[in-house]
């Protein structure tokens, strides 16, 4: 499995991988993404069938989740997004791309968040299984998803 930096050439495939799970990660337009692939401090894909974009605690707030962190941690990765094509689950693709993204996190912790409304069962078990732990729950105000937040030191 090779995961790479995501080029331009790659936008259109992930924007439509992005907006088939709108419900877990949100639809963006073509220029939405491009702006957070430019802006990520790891913006990556696996081998066409998935990507994982973070963020740090320099990029400036992206949203309420990412704003919640850089309120309360001084150094960390934010995972903003990460999505796997249906037939591409369970061959551990997002495990792999969240160790690369921890091989680049230069002893800062890990965290995201995951929806609890609508129910996003999945992810949290994934992300309970890499170690991650809860460490705060709120509501998205600009969708009224109610979430979890995660995070995995370092």
């Amino acid at each position: 499995m090779h995961i790479r930096d995501i080029e331009p050439a790659d936008l259109p495939a992930l924007l439509a991988l992005n907006n088939d799970h709108a419900a877990e990660v949100n639809a963006l337009t073509h220029e939405a993404l491009a702006r957070l692939v430019a802006i990520a401090a790891s913006a990556r894909t696996i081998d066409g069938g998935g990507f994982l974009v973070a963020f740090d605690e320099k990029t400036p707030a992206q949203g309420p989740n990412h704003a919640w962190f850089i309120e309360r941690q001084p150094a960390f990765l934010y995972v903003d997004r990460v999505v796997i094509m249906a037939q591409a689950r369970g061959r551990g693709l997002a495990r792999r791309l969240y160790e690369d993204l921890a091989s680049v996190a230069a002893a800062r912790p890990l965290c995201c968040e995951v929806n609890l409304e609508p129910p996003n069962a999945a992810s949290l078990a994934f992300h309970e299984r890499l170690g991650f732990a809860p460490c705060g729950e709120a509501i998205d105000p600009r969708n009224g998803k109610r979430v979890r937040y995660l995070l995995r030191a370092a």
